[in-house]
């Protein structure tokens, strides 16, 4: 049965409100600031929750591709009614559960947001690429950030029937049996996830990629940077790198990568939540390496 589309975004969300709120929130994060398990345990368990209904939501559109209007948002950027009423579902399910929350939507903008807030970050469907062409490598993502420090996140795709969660106070798990990221110590210990966008010049990933195939290491890319990174959390992939990605990209899995053990770079330092950031992840003891791939030989 289709499902009709969703109401449409109201004033106030796409506003530029931002950056001094999130600085000062980075300010707390340095200060130790920590989010009370009361209120961690009520968005955990109804984050889990509605990712799986959104993702119902979301699997029900892939089902039926070719029904849907598909946009151009720019060079291999693309949106559908699938993106926007799965993220307007997402959102105002959040609104009305946790009023004094912020959101953050990769199809309907931000909310107004204060630094004592905090702040839900959403890509509806991640992958909407892959999505589009039929094939399964796409997800939902949910990230929450409390204090500049990112708390919890939820990756789940749909089309595979895995979900990813995990967070400060909660344990990595896959489909909810518990997971750890890889042991690896070297690039040919297993197989490094790549990500890329036309946000970056060519000449600019080139180096990081020639560096990593001076290395030894195999690579695989997605089409979708939250499930790969997912991956990381499992164990599946030793690592993932990327020159630049958007918040709502990766913050869901980043949180289930540090739950499960796995080390990352300092994603939301200076506008990363705004902005996007580069993104380095894997295992403690690989994440050294990881790093060095952005540096020339």
């Amino acid at each position: 049965m289709a499902i009709p589309a969703v109401s449409a975004a109201p004033p106030g969300f796409g506003n530029n409100v931002w950056c001094s709120s999130f600085a000062k929130a980075m300010e707390d994060k340095h200060s130790h600031r920590s989010m009370d398990s009361a209120a961690f345990q009520q968005r955990f368990v109804f984050g889990g929750k509605l990712i799986k209904e959104a993702g119902e939501l979301a699997l029900d559109y892939f089902r039926r591709l070719d029904t849907l209007v598909i946009k151009s948002k720019g060079q291999q950027d693309m949106a559908s009614q699938a993106d926007l009423n799965t993220e307007i579902l997402i959102r105002d399910r959040l609104k009305a559960r946790f009023p004094e929350d912020a959101f953050l939507g990769e199809e309907t903008g931000r909310t107004e947001f204060a630094h004592d807030q905090g702040i839900w970050v959403v890509d509806p469907i991640d992958g909407t690429q892959p999505f589009i062409s039929g094939l399964s490598g796409w997800c939902v993502s949910i990230a929450f950030v409390f204090g500049g420090e990112l708390q919890m996140g939820f990756v789940f795709g749909p089309a595979r029937q895995e979900l990813f969660a995990g967070g400060r106070q909660a344990a990595a798990t896959l489909n909810g049996n518990p997971i750890r990221v890889s042991a690896a110590t070297r690039l040919t210990d297993g197989i490094l996830g790549v990500g890329y966008s036309p946000r970056v010049k060519p000449d600019e990933f080139l180096p990081v990629f020639s560096n990593l195939l001076h290395g030894g290491a195999m690579f695989y890319r997605e089409g979708c940077g939250a499930l790969a990174l997912c991956y990381v959390a499992c164990g599946r992939l030793i690592g993932y790198v990327e020159p630049h990605i958007n918040s709502w990209d990766c913050l869901g899995a980043l949180a289930v990568i540090q739950a499960a053990g796995g080390q990352i770079n300092d994603f939301l330092d200076g506008e990363g939540l705004w902005k996007g950031n580069r993104v380095v992840a894997g295992s403690p003891s690989l994440y050294a390496v990881l790093e060095r791939l952005f540096h020339d030989r």
